[in-house]
This record gives structure tokens, C-alpha cells and sequence, in this order.
């Protein structure tokens, strides 16, 4: 035990920022700290085990004690003998389940309250959240501590901390307890298995390119250490005599870095300082949230059947596109509260806790593009993949006037040829007839060698004919044999699309065509290795079916 023989219980104690708040106590040697938790047995990792933490259990300055808030018996078993309590037990706030959380929220915290009362602690401090006043539709700008409860809350979560918290203040005075409820706002840092993780998680998916609104919504995050930190100034603030006590007791304070930033830059942060790309992809709200409605629906009738709790819920979509920022104000005025970690430092620090989820280095690719190699290499490249912005204009330009005369019209093949022809015609015959210059400007003339076939391509093309010739002949050879079934589902596939293409109209096969021709190359090229990832694996899936369907096929015979 410590020289001053003052203890100290932290529930949840072996939760994101409780463990950060149980080192910090350890750290000022003040107290014999009490580690309350769930588990059987306290499992440290091996940086805890080598750190202060694994020292001070084999010291004797900390004690891990096994203890389910919802046993009240087990909650006094805790508390005896404690002069304060920091009671951070909570579920994940991610799962929106009613029943556990009020469970844990409300029914632990009472029983929290009255350990406190039968055992005489002297200070109980509660971590509760700013989602307390949040009813999950108008955003919270500067928001105070005056502000009310909601009359809705946005979720199961939210709501039972709300009860629980109003417990807590309610109890201030009883039997000489002393309370205070700590808000901290949207906490980070080394340690935490929700945010960052979900967040490389969804990166290395392909989706955090999404910004949720316009971006502009700000928040007000908390480095972990600050949040552990409060809860020691308001704790500090309880023991405190005279007018220090009364002002801080009784209370709720929100705690933040006071360092207000826009949300989606938050997140780019991380994500670059990982080596991912930044969200840069704008969707209105108002555009997700019939879709987020749509999932929850099906998530309520396909949950008994084990379908996992969804990202995509209105809730989340109101969390992640409306302004959350609170005022320190009071929390500075009454617990002496100053964060003692800087945003950036914060963020500095988080990022190197993370180098295990950094993304992996691209090399850079050398040479021409798959998509340049595919086209040539040449004019038509360069056009389609927009080397020359000049080209594609005029290329899309030329394109248009001539589907808006010859296609869109609605010409026959032969009415539509003959009227290109009778352009060309025209053009050139014009062209020839004028002069050499015209304004000082020089007129280049087209040598009549553009327009013929040099022997070697006609002899290539012949031969090239000739070979897919002789290539379907000896198709139609295996096929009169009657014994290769996957050569015939072929033909027939080949067949069965060839006439599907030939029933749409030149109209139709533009339309589509052209836009393709000059987004779809355009985009292959920049996302190379994702879309051939993606086709490796639809192919890696075919060919599986493919074995299995042959395999039945060979054990029927």
C-alpha cells in the first residue's frame, strides 16, 4: 500500500481511458488504486506488463478485483474501504441494445451509488458523455452545461447515461458522498479499439473516400491523457475544502482538448498521417439517410437470425454530419481543468501508436499504364485517357456533332454512311481547292497516302482473317465430335451474347459506348490495381464454380 494508505476504485478499469487514468493515479503515488472489471483475471499486454502497471500489481500499489456492477453485492466488496471512486464502466456505445445498457448504466450505477453510501466513500466521479444532451438531430455548437436533457435521446446509449448521470448528482450529500459527473467529448488516443481501427478498417474496404454532408461540421475531440486527467482535477476539486468543494460538487462539466476542428479533417489527419488517402467525396446527408433508415429495418428483422449490428444507421449519419462542440468553461472555473496534451501532440501521438495499421507502400509504377497499353499507346491513348485535354475536347466535340447529325436523326446505317460519305466528300474536295495560304495562315494538305493500305497491312490483315477462319472451322470440327460440353456452353454463351448486342440500336450502343470509352479507361488507369484485384477475384470465383459444377457433372455420369 502507499505511504498516505488512501484507495482509490476505478470500474471498468481496464477500459480505453481507464487505463490511461489507473496509470496516471499509479504515477502520482498517492493511492492504492482498485482495478475493477468484468473479466476473471487481469490479462495485461506486454507493454503493461513491463510498464508501471505490471509493476506496480506485483508491488502491492494496485490490486485487480473481478466484479459485475449489476452484482451489488460484489460492487460493495469493491468499494470497501475506498475514499474515492471513478466509476467508467459502461458497454460499448456501438451497440444499441436497451436492455444492456440500462442494465449497466442505470441498474450498475445505482448499485455503484449505494456501495458508495454503505461503505462511506467520501468522493464518487462519473464519466458520462456530452451524448447526454444530444437528441440526435440539431447540432451542438459551444454547448453548456445548462443545457437540458432531451426529450428523445439518440440512442439506447445516450439515454441510459443520461439516467444514470442524474442519478449520480442526485445522490451529492448523501451520507457525506461528494459527486461530480465528467463529459469528456469524443476521446482518442493510444490504446482505443473502436475508432482508428474501424477507420483503417473501413480504408483499406475502399470506404472512408466518403465525406458524410458538406465537411464542414466541427467537433471537439479529447486526447485520452486530458479526459484521465480531468478526472483527477475534479476528484482533487472534491477534496478540496471550503467554497472549492461546494462549487464542484454536484455537478456535470464537459471535457474537451478546447481545440475545436472540422470533423472530416480530424479524420484525414489519421488516415494520412497511416499512409491512406483522405475522404474526399461529398454526399448529402439527406441522400444516406433513407438508406441508413432502410438498413436498420433490416437489421431489426434479420438481427434474431445473427446478423451483425450495421456501421450505416441514422444515428450514425446525424453523429457524423452535424457540429459537436462544448465549452470547457465551467470544468476550467470549477475543477481547474486545462488540457495538458495539445491537439497536434495528441494526434502525433496516436498516429505512432498505429504504425502496426499504416498502409502498406505502393511502388510506383514505371512505363505506360495497362489502360495506354490496351489503347495503343498512341493518339487514341492519349485521348481517351486525357493526356491531351486539347485532343479529348475536340475528339467529344466531333463525337457529338456527329451523333446529333448522323445517329440521333435516325438514319438508316446505309442513309447515314452515305450522308458521311457525301460529308467527307465535300470537305475534302474544299480543302483541295484551296490555297496554300490564306491570311498568312498555312493550309496543310492531306497527301493522298493517308487514304491507302500499304501491302504489308493488307497482307496482315489477310493473314489475321484467314487464321480466325480457320480457328472457327475447327471449333465447328470439335463440336460435330460431341463430347467437349464446356467448348459448346461456350459457343452457345458467345452465341446468346453476340445476338443481344446485335439487337441494340446504333443509337443505344453510342450512347453508352462513347461515355464508357472516355471515363472507363480514364478511370481504370487511376484505379489500376483496385479494379484488377476486384476481377481476379471474380474470376478466382468462376473458376471454382466452374471445377464444382464439372466435378458434379463427372460424379452424375
Amino acid at each position: 500500500m502507499t505511504q498516505e494508505g488512501r484507495c482509490c476504485v476505478v470500474t471498468g478499469g481496464r477500459g480505453f481511458a481507464a487505463r490511461h487514468l489507473v496509470e496516471m493515479l499509479i504515477r502520482s503515488k498517492k493511492w492504492l488504486v482498485r482495478i475493477a472489471d468484468l473479466g476473471p483475471s487481469i490479462k495485461l499486454e506486454p507493454y503493461e506488463d513491463e510498464g508501471i502497471l505490471g509493476e506496480a500489481l506485483r508491488s502491492g500499489d494496485a490490486q485487480y478485483v473481478s466484479a459485475d456492477l449489476r452484482n451489488k453485492a460484489q460492487v460493495i466488496k469493491v468499494c470497501e474501504g475506498a475514499d474515492a471512486v471513478f466509476h467508467m464502466a459502461a458497454p460499448d456505445s456501438s451497440i444499441n441494445n436497451y436492455q444492456l445498457h440500462y442494465s449497466v448504466n442505470v441498474e450498475g450505477t445505482k448499485n455503484v451509488i449505494d456501495a458508495c453510501v454503505e461503505c462511506k466513500v467520501k468522493r464518487l466521479i462519473y464519466t458520462s458523455s456530452p451524448s447526454v444532451v444530444f437528441d440526435g438531430v440539431h447540432g451542438i455548437y459551444n454547448g453548456e452545461e445548462s443545457m437540458p436533457y432531451p426529450s428523445k435521446h439518440n440512442d439506447s446509449y445516450s439515454a441510459t447515461k443520461a439516467e444514470g448521470e442524474a442519478l449520480v448528482l442526485k445522490s451529492n450529500g448523501t451520507n457525506g458522498l461528494l459527486t461530480c459527473c465528467i463529459r469528456p467529448s469524443s476521446i482518442f488516443g493510444p490504446g482505443d479499439r473502436l475508432l482508428v481501427p474501424s477507420l483503417i478498417t473501413a480504408a483499406r474496404a475502399g470506404k472512408s473516400k466518403f465525406i458524410i454532408g458538406d465537411g464542414n461540421n466541427k467537433y471537439d475531440f479529447t486526447y485520452v491523457e486530458n479526459v484521465a486527467h480531468a478526472h483527477i482535477c475534479a476528484e482533487q476539486a472534491l477534496s478540496s475544502e471550503g467554497g472549492v468543494t461546494e462549487r464542484a460538487a454536484g455537478q456535470a462539466y464537459f471535457i474537451t482538448n478546447m481545440e475545436p476542428i472540422k470533423f472530416w479533417e480530424f479524420m484525414s489527419l489519421i488516415l494520412e498521417g497511416l499512409g491512406y488517402e483522405r475522404p474526399s467525396i461529398k454526399i448529402p446527408a439527406p441522400v444516406m439517410m433513407p438508406i441508413a433508415h432502410m438498413v436498420e429495418w433490416t437489421y431489426k428483422m434479420l438481427a434474431p437470425y445473427g446478423m451483425r449490428v450495421p456501421q450505416l444507421t441514422p444515428s450514425r449519419i446525424r453523429l457524423l454530419s452535424c457540429n459537436r462542440t462544448f465549452s470547457c468553461a465551467k470544468a476550467k472555473d470549477r475543477i481547474a481543468y486545462e488540457p495538458i496534451v495539445s491537439l497536434q501532440d495528441g494526434l502525433k501521438r496516436t498516429i505512432e501508436s498505429y504504425s502496426h495499421l499504416r498502409a502498406e507502400q505502393k511502388l510506383r509504377r514505371e512505363g505506360p499504364s495497362k489502360a495506354s497499353i490496351y489503347l495503343g499507346n498512341g493518339k487514341v491513348a492519349n485521348t481517351l485517357l486525357w493526356k491531351d485535354k486539347k485532343q479529348t475536347l475536340t475528339a467529344v466535340i466531333v463525337l457529338i456533332a456527329f451523333y446529333s447529325y448522323f445517329i440521333a436523326s435516325g438514319y438508316t446505317i446505309i442513309t447515314a454512311v452515305s450522308k458521311l460519305l457525301l460529308t467527307a466528300t465535300l470537305f475534302l474536295f474544299v480543302h483541295g481547292i484551296l490555297p496554300a495560304k490564306i491570311l498568312g495562315y498555312t493550309i496543310e494538305k492531306i497527301p493522298a497516302s493517308n487514304f491507302q493500305f500499304p501491302e504489308k497491312t493488307c497482307h496482315q490483315i489477310a493473314l489475321s482473317m484467314r487464321s480466325t477462319w480457320n480457328y472457327a472451322v475447327n471449333i465447328l470440327k470439335s463440336l460435330c465430335k460431341g463430347e467437349d460440353w464446356v467448348l459448346f456452353l461456350k459457343v452457345v454463351i458467345f452465341l446468346m451474347v453476340f445476338s443481344f448486342l446485335g439487337a441494340v440500336s446504333v443509337r443505344s450502343m453510342f450512347l453508352i459506348g462513347m461515355p464508357f470509352a472516355f471515363v472507363g479507361f480514364f478511370l481504370y488507369e487511376k484505379k489500376e490495381e483496385e479494379i484488377d484485384a476486384l476481377i481476379h477475384q471474380a474470376l478466382s470465383f468462376g473458376c471454382k464454380k466452374k471445377s464444382d459444377i464439372s466435378k458434379k457433372f463427372l460424379r452424375s455420369k
